[in-house]
Parts: structure tokens; C-alpha cells; sequence
């Protein structure tokens, strides 16, 4: 193992650990839980279903983790050959990532979501 892939295994457990920890603590969540930082989350009596709510928020985020640890793996067993692949893969995942995760709370939102706070 080169140096280069000791430092970016490392950057990538410091990096992406957060983000699927964030995923495990919101999927055991009791507290709906929020999505847009400096957003307070909605009260329970907000959300219809909490735990499918959470749980699928806890999900997205484990998901999006595992989606940059995909990008590392294939970098690293398919060697410098597959570099390029792997980057444009990360591009992908960041920005693609983002994208769908804000379309899926968004579709969360509006299927747990009371307006008028009455289960």
C-alpha cells in the first residue's frame, strides 16, 4: 500500500465517517429529525409516522456515505486506470448526491408532513 492511498483512506474515514454516523443517529432517533442546517426540526406532532420518517432520513444519509466509499473502492481496486472513473464517479455522487437527497426529504416532507399539526 503507497503512501498516497494510506492518506486518502484516511481522508476518507474522517470525511465520510460523520456522514454515515449522522445516518445511524437520526435512523434511532425518537425526535423527528432535521435535514437543512440552522433549521429547526419539525415536533412530533408535525409528522404523522416518526420512525418511518427518521428512518428514512437515517437511510439517505447511510446511503450517501456508502455512495463515497463506492467512489474510494473503485479507485483503489481497479488502480490508476480506473482514477479518472473514480472522480468523475465522486463528482457524480457529490452533486448528484445532493440533488437527490434534497428531492427525497422534500418527497418525506410532503408524504409525513401535517400541515395542521392533527394525526
Amino acid at each position: 500500500m503507497t503512501v498516497e492511498i494510506i492518506v486518502s483512506l484516511c481522508v476518507v474515514v474522517v470525511c465520510i465517517s460523520p456522514l454515515i454516523i449522522l445516518g445511524i443517529v437520526q435512523y434511532n432517533s425518537k425526535n423527528p429529525v432535521g435535514f437543512w442546517a440552522g433549521q429547526e426540526p419539525h415536533k412530533a406532532a408535525e409528522i404523522s409516522d416518526i420512525r418511518a420518517y427518521n428512518h428514512k432520513h437515517g437511510i439517505m444519509w447511510i446511503t450517501y456515505g456508502i455512495g463515497f466509499i463506492g467512489c474510494f473502492a473503485t479507485g483503489y481496486f481497479f488502480g490508476e486506470d480506473w482514477g479518472l472513473i473514480a472522480a468523475v464517479l465522486s463528482g457524480i455522487e457529490v452533486f448528484g448526491g445532493l440533488v437527490g437527497m434534497v428531492a427525497y426529504h422534500n418527497a418525506l416532507e410532503k408524504r409525513y408532513w401535517l400541515e395542521n399539526g392533527q394525526k
